[in-house]
Formats: C-alpha cells, sequence, structure tokens
C-alpha cells in the first residue's frame, strides 16, 4: 500500500506543494532571527554639552551666549516598547558641518525580518495602541536597520525638514508593525 501511495503522481504533487509552502513559510517569517542578534558599533557624535557662564561670559548685556563649536543634540527620546521590546535612546545630532543624522544610542530589540528606521510625524504611544499608527501619516524612511543591538547612525537628507517629524520608529515593513519607537523633543 505505501509503495502504490509513493508512486501516485499525486503523492509526489502534495510533497512538492508542501515543500514549497514551507520554503515560502520560512522565507517570510524568518524564525531564525527571533533567536540571533545582530550587534552594531557605529561611531557616534562626540556632543558638545553646555557649561554654564562664567563671570568671564558675563558682559553688560548679561551672559554671552555662544554655540558649541561641535556636535550639539537637537532632538532626542527613549524607546518605548511596541510589538518587541527595545530599549535605547534616539537622538538628532547638528553636526559641526551643519548636517543632520539621527543617531540609536544603545539599541536593544529583537531581530526581525524587513527592519526599517523611519522618522514619522504620528505621536509615540505605549502599548498595543501604538503598534500600526506610523504608517497613517507621513514618514521618512532613512534605511534598513543595521543591527538589532548597540548603536548606529543614519544620516538624514539635506532637503528634509523635521518640522512635523517628531518620532522614530523601529518598524517591521513586512507584517506593517512597529516594534519600538522613540519620541524625538526638542533638546
Amino acid at each position: 500500500m505505501f509503495l502504490r501511495l509513493l508512486r501516485a503522481p499525486l503523492t509526489w504533487v502534495a510533497v512538492a506543494v508542501l515543500a514549497a509552502g514551507a520554503a515560502f513559510g520560512l522565507w517570510w517569517f524568518q524564525p531564525w532571527k527571533l533567536v540571533t542578534d545582530t550587534e552594531v558599533d557605529d561611531d557616534l557624535a562626540v556632543v558638545a554639552t553646555a557649561a554654564p557662564p562664567s563671570a568671564a561670559d558675563t558682559g553688560p548685556s548679561g551672559p554671552a551666549t555662544t554655540a558649541p563649536a561641535g556636535p550639539v543634540i537637537v532632538r532626542s527620546g527613549e524607546f518605548v516598547t511596541h510589538e518587541h521590546d527595545t530599549t535605547g535612546t534616539a537622538r538628532i545630532v547638528r553636526t559641526a558641518d551643519g548636517r543632520l543624522r539621527l543617531e540609536l544610542v544603545g539599541l536593544d530589540t529583537s531581530n526581525g525580518p524587513d527592519l526599517r528606521v523611519w522618522l514619522t510625524d504620528q505621536p509615540v504611544r505605549e502599548g498595543t495602541a501604538g503598534w500600526r499608527v506610523f504608517d497613517d501619516g507621513r514618514w521618512v524612511e532613512l534605511g534598513r536597520l543595521k543591527g538589532n543591538r548597540g548603536d548606529q547612525a543614519y544620516d538624514i537628507p539635506a532637503d528634509l525638514t523635521l518640522d512635523d517629524l517628531t518620532s522614530v520608529s523601529i518598524w517591521c515593513k513586512r507584517f506593517a508593525v512597529s516594534f519600538g519607537a522613540a519620541p524625538l523633543t526638542p533638546a
């Protein structure tokens, strides 16, 4: 009976369909990413911190205000967990030459298929209410997430205005869900 079943063309068609379905399922869900990590160690900007004015800095009209010579943090925020546990800090840094870049400091999230870094105009909401909101409004993709752990930097296009882009999301494009997001508040 078993040998007769193996010789039947319908059996081989069923086996081929099951194998193709399993291969597609593995490609689509990429379950091994749940147990693997990719560590990134990009060079981050050493940002200037404003020192309190000294007596020498005080002129007739009060304390002197001078812009720091090096990179400065323009906006920053802490990550909030959405679909997967996510921690770390997001900050937008203006470099000494005036360019903007997004830096993810100490990022720790799950690995996943098709993860992207998005700047968005949507507010960051905690819990499941914030999982799927970031593609509802305006968003700008800065690139694929380089890794799910560590420090990483992404250039922000020079022609991009940040006026209404108030958050960053680690967005799973394949399943249209946020792994985690951070509000970007002025520094």
